[in-house]
């Protein structure tokens, strides 16, 4: 199989270009400007002072946008986290392979963005008081508090829905669909496309499902369906991208997977630390949880209390793995995480959410549009697995010939808007 070469903003006319040249910047950018403007807010959490922490991550960051728009080459990590060797040890490989150290512009676009949400990390790995600080934390709070409105719907129709399947299993099918495209289009919601601005969604999604059918462009959902309902399905994996909304999405299509009978252990895995600005941590998955008990609906709070129950009596398992903040891509997850690999293995269907886990799973390589997904995934096939992606970056497989000249003449920015999605399966296992 040749292997296409990786999306690189080498080439001024992938995403990749504006994506380094203007979103990572303006990222960064906010990033010291909200600190500075939440300083006061900031040092009232702590009980000691913490102005020269405050002053040193805000300075690591300005300094961090000056080396993205200089085109300065990647440094090796100095903190000390459990994987600081292991990102500097693919730095050494990198350069060696390249035959200088990796570049801003000139080098494969996956691994320095995934750098600088790392370099991000490091300034806060440094401090001593503020080790546990997540710099995206106000606006993924905000992202929640936005969404209020769409999360009640939702989680009332969930409640509904549950008891309309106790009455008629026949209804499972029609309503497996909407809760997966309920979960497919919450992927819209991310921050970091947006560059950190206000991107929650604020009116009803379930509104939205008929109007959106036309921008799947690939829906594999009744052979997922097929899938979970001939076999009794032990276990389902969710890979969750976004906090806010989204998250709300994927809980309530875990959810339903449970109450369905579709399976009987959800295992929910979240990202080590702050990722992609809004990508979902351990914190953040707790803190929605405690919000969604504080307000008064219904739904909403029976879920909150229910799900906390499942994360007890482990129906729901929440994991959290270095692997998912590391530079490597998915093929690659064997060889570099041999255990979170056997207990994917494990899973009857790994549900993997949004844009960074499509471009891992592909590699982020520039593979023409026609490509099979099967073999994109370079023999990641650990169980069967499906990606739930509204598309933000280059990168897309699996469309029949002339579609991608369709969809670009109704919509010329449709690879990286988040207005067209895939629901895209692959069933092969090892």
């Amino acid at each position: 199989m040749d292997v296409p070469p990786p999306l690189s903003a080498a080439d001024k006319n992938s995403f990749a270009y504006p994506t380094i040249k203007e979103r990572l910047p303006v990222i960064l950018a906010k990033i010291a400007d909200t600190l500075y403007r939440t300083r006061d807010k900031i040092k009232s959490q702590y009980q000691e002072d913490v102005s020269e922490e405050l002053k040193s991550i805000i300075g690591s960051c300005s300094k961090l946008r000056n080396e993205v728009q200089t085109n300065k080459v990647a440094v090796p990590l100095q903190d000390s986290r459990n994987d600081t060797q292991v990102w500097n040890r693919y730095l050494q490989a990198a350069t060696e392979r390249e035959g200088s150290p990796p570049s801003w512009f000139k080098s494969a676009w996956l691994y320095m963005e995934c750098y600088m949400y790392r370099r991000i990390q490091e300034s806060v790995e440094k401090c001593n008081m503020m080790k546990e600080f997540d710099v995206f934390g106000e606006q993924k709070e905000k992202s929640f508090t936005d969404s209020v409105y769409p999360t009640e719907i939702v989680m009332m129709h969930l409640l509904e829905t549950q008891q309309k399947i106790k009455e008629n299993e026949e209804l499972i099918p029609e309503a497996f669909k909407l809760f997966l495209k309920v979960c497919l289009w919450g992927n819209k919601c991310d921050l970091s496309i947006s560059g950190g601005e206000d991107n929650a969604q604020t009116s009803s999604p379930l509104e939205q499902l008929d109007k959106l059918e036309p921008n799947i462009l690939i829906n594999d959902s009744d052979e997922v369906l097929n899938h979970l309902r001939s076999r009794k399905c032990e276990r389902i994996d969710i890979v969750l991208d976004n906090a806010g909304f989204e998250l709300i999405s994927d809980l309530c299509f875990a959810e339903f997977l449970l109450s369905a009978g579709l399976c009987s252990t959800i295992y929910l895995h979240a990202k080590a630390f702050p990722w992609f600005v809004s990508d979902v941590t351990k914190k953040d998955f707790d803190w929605t949880l405690q919000m969604l008990g504080q307000i008064n609906h219904i739904a909403v709070s029976s879920f909150a209390q229910l799900w906390k129950e499942r994360l007890n009596n482990n129906t729901w398992i929440l994991q959290v793995d270095d692997f998912w903040t590391l530079p490597y891509d998915y093929s690659q997850m064997e060889t570099y995480a041999p255990d979170l690999y056997q207990s994917l293995q494990k899973s009857d269907m790994i549900f993997f959410k949004g844009d960074l886990n499509y471009r891992k799973l592909l590699g982020d390589l520039k593979w023409p549009f026609t490509s099979s997904f099967e073999t994109c995934l370079r023999g990641f096939y650990p169980a069967p697995l499906c990606v739930l992606r509204t598309s933000k970056s280059d990168v897309l497989v699996g469309l029949p010939e002339g579609r991608d000249e369709e969809v670009m003449a109704q919509d010329k920015d449709w690879l990286v808007n988040g207005n067209w999605g895939v629901i895209n399966a692959c069933l092969k296992t090892k």
